[in-house]
Order: structure tokens, then sequence, then C-alpha cells
């Protein structure tokens, strides 16, 4: 996969930004502080971005889950160009 594929998958960062004390995982995407450190290096792999994706889906609970997906979404929908 090629650097631009690589950037095309965007964070799943959806402007929720505040760590639960007790687990250190975001509110809003459920990832750690260093999970997004690495998500922010332009060296970071797709892979480890689709495995990432793949394991925060896992942290969150059935109503965080609900409202990642939506707002995720919307972000990708956003992002794709229009024709």
């Amino acid at each position: 996969m090629n650097n631009s594929e690589t950037k095309n998958i965007l964070s799943p960062c959806i402007s929720i930004c505040k760590n639960d004390p007790e687990t250190g995982f975001c509110y809003g995407c459920a990832r750690t502080d260093e999970e997004k450190k690495i998500w922010k290096k332009p060296n970071t792999d797709s892979e480890w971005k689709k495995e990432n994706l793949d394991s925060i889906l896992l942290r969150m609970s059935d109503s965080q889950l609900k409202t990642f997906k939506s707002s995720y979404h919307a972000k990708v929908l956003k992002k794709k160009p229009q024709n």
C-alpha cells in the first residue's frame, strides 16, 4: 500500500476528546494517549491503523459504539471526493 493510501485511513477522532480517568481511553474514540500519538506519526502504516480501529471498536460500550459509528461514517463521507 502506498503512502497516499495510508493517509486515506482517517483518524478515529470524533472530537469528543476527554479520557476516562479509570481506563485511560478517550470517551469519543476509545484510544489511549499513546495510540493517538502513533496515529499522528507519518510513518504509521495502514495495517497498524486498521488493527487499531478493530481494537478500539471492541473497547466501546454499545451506546458509545453507536455514536462513534455514526460520527465516523459522517467524517469519512465528508472526506470523499464529490463527483
